[in-house]
């Protein structure tokens, strides 16, 4: 029996999985909560020691529930919320509390930034990617100009999941997927943008701050003794490059190769594929990551999907299973009924200060049962119109592979299927994030132990092994709903513009 453990380190909490490799399974799993800083501002926090706390509980209640002896676990993988800015003095002391992904405190940093790059065409021109304001970029901008004297002090500034790996092994390095979230990379170069950083610090003080990048099938040590007696480990324990949160969810879907998408019916929506090259999108809504396993991973978000059922939910005082029957009754089309969900303003299309609303009202489709539907179909035309983008850049999509909450409803699953027409299936596992880590810590292990392997092909090896999906989700769109759906689809545009006439479609 060989061990291995993936990481995730999330928004809310960080989850631990304890993986056999040997079996092909999942002995155990642990978790534990993140506190949030918060404030009206946009301020969105959180202390790096908090997730050294959290990672340290999860992984002891994975290991119990394995039932193993921790000293067996081979090798780890760390995946982490993208975007955030960990800033270390020299000593490796966290000079700030993190910002995160969902900050939108540095938005005016923002905006000075894509400004001195030229615009929305010069950031793709230059980084093959839209800076926005939940990137690490304005973050730093941010630091500098609010605390002087603690940017005096900056020496290497990490990711979430680079600082995980650094409280690790010692070893401060960022890995290609992770750091192409950050709007300091050419994603097509896969290099530190140095004319970007010097907009934001021409002193070389940023410049020298950015720690060296790894490729991804690589292992970047083994772990500190302190953290090896902390976590119950082997010192000789490999750490893997790990990566950003989406880029191992791609990992742990199986999400490795042209033709799959990947989509999350979560609080929000997100979509991606791999690629083989650089995506030169002509869109800025498409974020052109890398992938963690060496090629490129094409990224859409859309901010309004389950959190936006759920307040109809709770509108209804209906529970899931409830909201789920309403769903139940209603025809495709709601009865006419229409609506934009847009009830925490829209990323894709990019609509920040959008509202949502209701349009197309009678005293016949005015129900319960409408109602649910037309923020469940509405939801879902949002997500077809990032499909639709990927379609524009030659990404077509074979079969989508659904997480989130929304994806263990049956209608919802059928209703996507037909919107987008496509088979869509399920996965056994749901933390594909903490997986992928998993998967890629065995995949930098073996290449490490026998280095002349075809990577690609041993990395879908791993894949094919560990990602199962659940056959009874599996769902083909209904041929003659297709044509329903694409004519629905059309009216939502029309009504979006309409509504939004700034929104090119």
């Amino acid at each position: 029996m060989t061990l291995y453990a993936g990481i995730d380190c999330g928004t809310q909490g960080t989850k631990v999985v304890i993986v056999d490799s040997e079996q092909g399974v999942i002995l155990g799993e642990g978790s534990a909560p993140h506190r949030l800083i918060s404030d009206s501002n946009g301020r969105r926090e959180q202390e790096a020691n908090w997730w050294i706390e959290a990672l340290i509980s999860a992984f002891q209640q994975a290991v119990a529930q394995a039932g193993v002896d921790a000293h067996t676990i081979k090798a780890l993988g760390v995946s982490g919320q993208q975007h955030g800015f960990v800033p270390l003095d020299e000593q490796g002391n966290v000079l700030h509390s993190v910002k995160l992904w969902c900050d939108t405190e540095t938005a005016a940093e923002n905006a000075q930034l894509l400004q001195q790059l030229g615009g929305v065409q010069g950031s793709l021109e230059k980084l093959g990617l839209l800076v926005a304001t939940g990137y690490t970029a304005s973050k730093i901008l941010w630091f500098k100009t609010h605390h002087p004297e603690r940017w005096a002090r900056l020496h290497t500034v990490l990711l979430p999941h680079d600082y995980l790996n650094y409280w690790l092994t010692g070893e401060r390095v960022a890995e290609y997927g992770d750091a192409s979230g950050s709007g300091l990379l050419n994603v097509r170069t896969r290099q530190w943008d140095q004319h970007t950083v010097e907009l934001i610090d021409n002193s070389g003080r940023l410049w020298n701050a950015l720690p060296p990048l790894k490729s991804a099938e690589s292992c970047i040590g083994t772990l500190r003794p302190e953290a090896a007696a902390k976590l119950g480990l082997s010192p000789a324990t490999r750490v893997s490059t790990g990566g950003g949160d989406n880029m191992m969810a791609a990992i742990g879907s199986g999400n490795i190769a042209s033709g799959t998408v990947t989509m999350s019916l979560g609080t929000s929506g997100t979509l991606f594929a791999w690629s083989a090259e650089p995506v030169s999108a002509t869109s800025e809504m498409i974020a052109g990551f890398c992938s963690s396993n060496n090629g490129w991973l094409p990224l859409i978000c859309t901010m309004n999907v389950t959190s936006a059922t759920t307040s109809i939910q709770t509108l209804l005082d209906e529970d899931i299973s409830g909201f789920n029957a309403l769903l139940g009754q209603a025809a495709p089309g709601a009865g006419g009924m229409e609506m934009l969900p847009f009830f925490n303003g829209e990323r894709v299309p990019q609509l920040p200060h959008a509202r949502a609303s209701l349009h197309n009202l009678d005293s016949d489709n005015f129900t319960r049962a409408n109602l649910c539907m037309a923020v469940v179909e509405s939801a879902t035309y949002g997500l077809r119109y990032g499909i639709e983008l990927f379609r524009r850049q030659g990404i077509e999509a074979r079969e989508i592979r659904l997480t989130g909450g929304g994806a263990r409803s049956a209608r919802w699953r059928q209703i996507v299927a037909d919107v987008m027409g496509c088979p869509v299936v399920c996965l056994n596992v749901k933390e594909t994030a903490a997986l992928g880590g998993a998967i890629q810590a065995m995949w930098a292990t073996a290449l490490a132990e026998t280095p002349h392997q075809d990577a690609s092909a041993l990395l879908a090896q791993l894949c094919q092994r560990f990602v199962s999906l659940d056959a009874s989700t599996r769902t083909q769109p209904d041929a003659a709903r297709q044509v329903q759906y694409n004519a629905l689809y059309q009216r939502y545009l029309q009504r979006l513009q309409q509504t939004y006439p700034e929104v090119q479609l």
